[in-house]
């Protein structure tokens, strides 16, 4: 695994940041790849339109824990319009980069994500 997994994103799969529920979320978002059959729930807490905190539950390979982390981690702290604004891109980039054939987990960081931002936004 070494050999096509970034240290960065070797860590961010071997101790995962902010994975747990969070029982009293503002919102919850959800995405799920039927090709591969990932699956992550992403839980929210805003205190004035900023992310306080966060959690996810990801069910799926190393590559969708590594990117569900560390989206969490760019999410957390920032406003709710600049967290739409994180991409799979720069989830890659702070990895330190994927295997090409594992890019399309950070699609579902980025859509859970996205998700718990609209699901906020309805209940405002």
């Amino acid at each position: 695994m070494d050999e096509f997994y970034s240290e960065k994103a070797l860590e961010h799969f071997m101790s995962p940041k902010n994975m747990r529920v969070i029982e009293t979320a503002d919102a919850e978002g959800d995405y799920g790849d039927p090709e591969c059959g990932d699956y992550m729930i992403l839980y929210l807490k805003v205190d004035n339109e900023i992310i306080s905190d966060i959690g996810v539950m990801v069910y799926g390979c190393p590559a969708s824990i590594a990117t569900a982390s560390m989206a969490s981690e760019l999410a957390k702290g920032s406003s709710i319009e600049d967290a739409l604004h994180i991409s799979e891109q720069n989830i890659i980039d702070a990895l330190g980069g994927l295997p090409e054939h594992k890019k399309h987990c950070s699609l579902l960081a980025v859509s859970a994500l996205r998700n718990a931002i609209d699901n906020y936004k309805k209940k405002k």
